[in-house]
């Protein structure tokens, strides 16, 4: 049973350093949500410090949102040494089967063994098709947004992660994370998450952030602590839709529902299921 008050503690109690290349849409929302969970954002994308920032952060968090030459450089290189020094990573490719160029990007990404991929369900979807090699992508999507179901992406979410070896988080109105051989499935959020611009790019922060997080030496087991960002989210996703007038209103109660989270309402509320994956 997974209790995701345990890692929000570890969070609040390291305030771990979360080295961010994101995009440029991106950075404000994602550093203010790292801010309310309790975490330290460093949002860093030049080449000539990237692998520095990777090797001291807790967490590194990728997101090929706006991506160009010089930055995929700065991902490649931070990657490289989050891994050399046992950092966790998470990749988000963003829009991954919009363009040519950013499936080359997410390909060569997912081949520096990310500790995580979080995407929608067509990015999950367009990327599997991407590490397949398969000549056309299968998934859907409209730029940034999803349009297959979590079904659809399901069996595409086992395959990513057994060819790639990371967790996979596949975030939408239901979240699902696999490792290949068990799935979790989280059931909380609310419909006005994804009408505020840069949540779910936010969520790959905050992901880093549970991952990172570290009490007496010891770090969060990955898929556990995925599950419990996810769940985290997503609750405090439904506390400020409460107070919400519209979408506008909604962003300023979600950072403060972030931040005033109790965890004994977190692991109360939490819903999350768990199977073991289809063979």
């Amino acid at each position: 049973m997974i209790n995701p008050s345990v890692t929000l503690a570890r969070v609040r109690a390291s305030t771990p350093l979360v080295h961010n290349i994101t995009n440029y849409v991106a950075m404000q929302t994602m550093a203010n949500v790292l801010l309310a969970i309790g975490a330290s954002p460093a949002m860093a994308h030049a080449r000539e410090e990237a692998a520095e920032l990777a090797r001291l952060a807790s967490a590194l968090t990728i997101n090929i949102g706006t991506p160009s030459i010089d930055w995929l450089s700065a991902m490649g290189e931070a990657a490289h040494a989050a891994n050399r020094a046992g950092t966790p990573w998470v990749l988000d490719p963003v829009a991954v089967g919009a363009t040519a160029f950013r499936r080359q990007a997410a390909r060569r990404l997912a081949r520096l063994r990310p500790t995580v991929i979080r995407g929608n369900t067509s990015e999950i979807i367009a990327l599997n098709a991407v590490i397949d090699d398969q000549s056309r992508t299968t998934g859907g999507g409209k730029g940034v947004d999803a349009t297959d179901s979590i079904e659809h992406a399901e069996a595409a979410a086992q395959q990513l992660a057994r060819s790639t070896g990371a967790i996979i988080a596949v975030t939408g109105p239901r979240d699902l994370v696999c490792d290949g051989e068990r799935i979790a499935m989280i059931d909380n959020g609310h419909p006005l998450m994804p009408r505020v611009t840069a949540l779910g790019c936010a969520l790959t922060g905050v992901i880093g952030a549970f991952l990172g997080a570290e009490v007496m030496g010891t770090q969060a087991a990955p898929f556990e602590g995925t599950v419990a960002a996810l769940a985290y989210y997503g609750l405090a996703g439904q506390q400020a839709a409460q107070q919400a007038q519209g979408p506008g209103s909604f962003a300023v109660q979600f950072l403060d529902a972030l931040a005033a989270m109790d965890e004994t309402t977190l692991d109360r509320e939490a819903r999350i299921s768990h199977r073991s994956c289809k063979h």
